[in-house]
């Protein structure tokens, strides 16, 4: 489940166009969240998804699904999924949704994103935003070039905004225990300030329950998002007290188009 508090957030980030990329392990509800995130894109936008089978369910009027293809019996055929991303930057997109990076094609995203298709959206299979980053450095080595680990990681500070970190728990749900930004670079080094964080306990029958709050840190893309003219207000990133009262709304529900721009008249 989330806040609605946190709902505003993460359809600010979509429509001030982050680059947002979503790490989990298997079963972890990534293809989920990122259906949700993609419900958030205007639908004057153009859209394009990449993905190896079609799970992706947009609505928007404006969207190009393209699906990856094995070679057939004698070879010959094979749609990669960097092919595809590939293609995709010569459709003048407004958007990229790429449904899992697990290969060379991680290379052509940040490149993507780092040439003015923001608001790009992504998973990766990562047990936490640290472990993302490695994985992408990983897969960008996959695609045959000799970079220097210094330029990967400068590429990859300069082209994901924010990393949604997802778990599963012991009792089997599904939680977003954590929301970091990538504040650049400081040696060799890449940074993260995480902005929310889940505090969960175990219940006496196993369940772990619990709250995403905000760690009190204002994160640098709020000021990007100020001006594309979004609102955020001040409590957004502030540490709550906490109630136990706020309202919640679940992984896989619809999401309601507009949420963020109701009740925020200045």
């Amino acid at each position: 489940t989330f806040s609605l508090e946190f709902v505003h957030v993460l359809e600010a980030a979509v429509r001030g166009k982050l680059n947002v990329l979503i790490s989990g392990g298997t079963g972890t509800g990534k293809t989920t969240l990122l259906n949700v995130l993609s419900s958030f894109i205007p639908e004057r936008e153009r859209i394009i998804t990449i993905e190896d089978a079609a799970e992706l369910q947009l609505q928007q009027p404006h969207v190009v699904s393209l699906e990856a293809r094995p070679a057939n019996a004698e070879g010959r055929g094979e749609v990669r999924i960097r092919d595809l991303v590939r293609n995709a930057l010569r459709m003048r997109p407004d958007r990229i949704v790429v449904g899992e990076v697990r290969g060379p094609e991680a290379l052509d995203m940040l490149q993507a994103m780092n040439t003015g298709h923001e608001g790009s959206l992504t998973t990766v299979h990562a047990n936490s935003p640290r472990d993302a980053l490695s994985r992408l450095e990983t897969m960008v080595l996959m695609a045959g070039f000799e970079l220097p680990v210094r330029a990967i990681r400068e590429q990859i500070a300069s082209a994901i905004n924010v990393i949604v970190q997802l778990e599963r728990q012991p009792d089997g749900t599904r939680k977003v225990v954590s929301v970091q930004e990538i504040q650049g670079m400081e040696g060799d080094v890449i940074l993260l300030q995480e902005v929310f964080k889940f505090h969960s306990q175990l219940t006496s029958d196993r369940r772990q329950v619990g709250e995403l709050e905000p760690t009190g840190l204002r994160p640098k893309f709020a000021e990007k998002l100020v001006n594309a003219g979004i609102d955020v207000p001040a409590k957004m990133f502030q540490r709550p007290g906490r109630t136990g009262a706020e309202r919640a709304v679940r992984i896989g529900a619809p999401a309601r188009p507009g949420m963020l721009s109701r009740g925020r008249r200045r």
